[in-house]
């Protein structure tokens, strides 16, 4: 090989090398957003990798920055069931099971505008409940759960909602998981409510390993001070209905990608995953008919009735 030639050679073996240094450096940026909510540049990879054999304390930092900043991007969290009252709200709760916030929101109008009160609730005609509650699935043992802990309510306490998680996992219909949406929400104590969205993004993040509700609970309070725990809540399960869906997350317009170590799962792709996007992030009407002011003012449009459009 001639000095002309070796020289050619090395010339086209150091362009490749370049070009692919910089093939790779374009896909390792096009890999994550750098930057979470309030601004701090993190590598996703970074995340996922240091992720794993994670210390304890490391798990705490990391778990408290996501809620942190889903603080930020959900400032206006709320329970996403309509509700006047503790009456109304365990109702709505034990309606939301196997179906939208959204559908039961469009059916509880006409539940509590003829039965207002566990008293009356307790004395109804199950064929007429049947009838309202229909639209949400199924109806029959929906019906049966509603009258149900109505009469527990008008019996054994006087027509009142208890405070008490003991008391209140007593009512028909009623477990761990409605409970503490009612304490949380009204009454003001804390717990955590460990739904199908809660339960999936915490394993994604790798909080805990765990699958059963309960054992959930657990882990990720231990994560946490109590006084976050409602709030965590609504946080986790905002972001879950809105940008980390079960199927087909939007990881290239999620705001914690860098902190996430299951990122990649789903569309990274900033502008196909903003398509992906749902209720206010996405343009669309939330899921409550009447949605606190907060969540109006930070541009969130209230549902339609049931039968509009």
């Amino acid at each position: 090989m001639t000095a002309a030639s070796e020289k050619s050679g090395k010339a086209a073996s150091e362009k490749t090398a370049s070009e692919k240094a910089a093939s790779e450096k374009t896909a390792s940026e096009k890999a994550a957003p750098e930057k979470t909510a309030s601004g701090r540049r993190v590598s996703a990879r970074s995340a996922a990798a240091s992720s794993r054999g994670e210390s304890r304390t490391a798990l705490v930092r990391r778990a408290r920055r996501i809620n942190r900043e889903l603080a930020e991007v959900y400032p206006y969290a709320h329970p996403e069931l309509d509700f006047e009252n503790p009456f109304q709200l365990v109702v709505a709760t034990v309606l939301s099971a196997q179906t939208t916030d959204l559908r039961v929101n469009q059916t509880t109008p006409a539940l509590f505008a003829r039965y207002p009160t566990p008293e009356d609730l307790a004395e109804a005609d199950p064929e007429e409940v049947e009838e309202i509650l229909r639209p949400t699935g199924f109806f029959r043992a929906k019906t049966k759960s509603v009258i149900g802990l109505s009469r527990t309510l008008r019996d054994e306490f006087g027509g009142e909602v208890p405070g008490r998680l003991e008391d209140l996992v007593k009512l028909p219909g009623v477990g761990r998981k409605t409970a503490f949406v009612v304490l949380g929400n009204a009454f003001g104590r804390p717990g955590i409510t460990v739904d199908t969205h809660f339960q999936r993004l915490v394993r994604r993040w790798r909080w805990t390993a765990e699958t059963e509700p309960d054992k959930i609970e657990t882990a990720v309070g231990g994560l946490f001070p109590k006084s976050e725990w409602t709030m965590l809540s609504h946080h986790v399960i905002f972001h879950g209905r809105r940008i980390c869906h079960a199927r087909k997350p939007a990881c290239g317009a999620c705001p914690i990608a860098p902190l996430c170590p299951a990122y990649g799962e789903g569309e990274t792709d900033p502008e196909k995953a903003r398509k992906l996007l749902k209720y206010e992030k996405g343009g669309f009407p939330g899921q409550r008919l009447n949605p606190p002011q907060a969540y109006l003012d930070a541009g969130g449009r209230p549902a339609p009735p049931l039968g509009a459009g």
